[in-house]
């Protein structure tokens, strides 16, 4: 990607658009060494618990799918401070 394909990308992310910060975000951050703020790295724990534990209680293959799928666009699109909430904490 050249400067300016990166430029352009930059210029449409979801922050600069006005839209949420998602735990996806947070990990991309993360994986680009960036450091994270406390609150940011309690948000991605509980998710990584709350996803677990989800994908546990399903009994078939198809509901573990769709969960899995449910569970990914939380990720993506939902804001990560909704994993500080107490019903996140484990």
């Amino acid at each position: 990607m050249n400067e300016q394909e990166k430029a352009v990308t930059q210029n449409f992310s979801k922050e600069t658009l006005g839209g949420t910060v998602s735990i996806n975000d947070l990990r991309e951050r993360e994986f680009s060494n960036v450091s994270l703020s406390a609150e940011e790295k309690t948000a991605i724990r509980n998710f990584d618990r709350f996803r677990i534990a989800e994908l546990n209680k399903q009994t078939s293959d198809n509901a573990f799918h769709e969960r899995y799928q449910e569970l990914q666009v939380m990720a993506n699109l939902g804001e990560f401070t909704e994993f500080l909430k107490e019903k996140y904490s484990f």
